[in-house]
């Protein structure tokens, strides 16, 4: 028996819109992700370390805290897990801002095959050589 896409690994998901935060987490549980999703980028840092084979899923534009603000953060002293932000229409600054702090950006409207394949594609370059 084979088993799921995802296997052990955990997208943390942070987004403000709550039904598209529970689209977005069903979407990556039916692909076989663990999945934590929380509402605010406050909650997200409350919750603790992040699992070693994790990575995140932001949205640009939350409460308190922007996004990309929120995965400054989470790298602050270590290694952080991959990340990809979220946006609309992100202008040539945040564009330059996210690849100088190693971040993807994945512009919304979201379609199931890019954010998907993204994540997977991150988590498999941050996997441990054999």
């Amino acid at each position: 028996m084979s088993s799921p896409p995802g296997g052990d690994q955990t997208v943390i998901l942070v987004e403000d819109d709550t039904p598209l935060r529970g689209a977005l987490a069903f979407m990556f549980e039916t692909d076989g992700f663990l999945v934590r999703a929380f509402g605010s980028a406050e909650a997200a840092l409350d919750y603790g370390p992040f699992p070693d084979r994790s990575c995140l899923v932001v949205d640009y534009i939350l409460p308190q805290m922007d996004g990309l603000s929120f995965l400054r953060r989470v790298g602050e002293g270590r290694d952080p897990p991959p990340s990809i932000l979220i946006t609309s229409h992100p202008s040539a600054v945040l564009r330059n801002q996210a690849a100088e702090a190693g971040v993807t950006i994945v512009e919304k409207p979201l379609l199931h095959d890019d954010l998907v394949e993204g994540v997977r594609y991150l988590l498999a370059a941050r996997r441990p050589s054999a």
